[in-house]
């Protein structure tokens, strides 16, 4: 009978034009403490990582106050677009081969969400996704990502490495050389990706003084659908 009230009621709201409000998918961004953005909270985030993101925690050997996971959980909740944490998270997920390891609270989509809801200008949490993504074997996905990272800050050479290696994979060569060579240009160290075109038969030294324009958009990645 409760139950039979409780839908009636909600009916009725619903018909008198009443909206009820909906937690989204990956929970509220609103947190006892926070959430305060990485890049310019320094000073309140210490207390925070002095606790749940020390060095034992970030590099994943064990928890602080509970879990590695619930380490990271909580400061992910305090700032959601903590870089480190966030490529915690990742390597975590990775080593348990687990979309939802022991002890955070959301999956690691949902970490992600969380972040580029609260930071949509934070092209450093794109790149680490798109990094997870290509790890997990997501690689159009991580395409798409990477190149809405690149719309925002353009000038990152970790970005257009990582997106080289994602155009190689996806058969994309001209995308992969350009991508290329403009993170060598950025100042990109890794030589990684430079052996694998090498090897690949792709690789073109830069002319001195030349500045190249970077990788063209994939078709369809202005609109944000998945890149083919």
């Amino acid at each position: 009978m409760r139950l039979a009230v409780a839908i009636l009621s909600a009916v009725g709201l619903a018909a008198s034009g009443v909206v009820l409000a909906q937690t989204p998918p990956c929970g509220e961004l609103r947190n006892s403490y926070g959430p305060f953005d990485y890049r310019t909270s320094k000073a309140e985030l210490r207390i925070v990582e002095d606790f749940h993101f020390t060095p034992d925690v970030e590099t994943l050997r064990h928890g602080n106050t509970g879990t590695v996971g619930g380490d990271l959980d909580y400061t992910l909740r305090a700032s959601p677009n903590h870089h480190r944490a966030l490529m915690a998270m990742v390597n975590l997920a990775i080593r348990t081969k687990s979309e939802k390891p022991l002890g955070p609270k959301y999956s690691v989509d949902c970490y992600f969400d969380r972040a580029i809801r609260f930071a949509s200008d934070d092209a450093s949490v794109r790149i680490i996704y798109g990094i997870y993504l290509y790890r997990v074997g997501k690689k159009a996905d991580a395409r798409r990502v990477l190149e809405e990272a690149r719309k925002i800050d353009d000038g990152d050479p970790n970005l257009h490495y990582n997106l080289g290696f994602v155009y190689l994979d996806l058969g994309d060569k001209d995308n992969a050389l350009a991508s290329a060579q403009k993170a060598y240009q950025l100042g990109a160290q890794l030589p990684g990706l430079k052996e694998k075109l090498r090897k690949a038969g792709i690789w073109k030294d830069t002319p001195a003084g030349a500045v190249t324009g970077g990788p063209k958009p994939s078709q369809g990645s202005e609109r944000g659908a998945p890149a083919n």
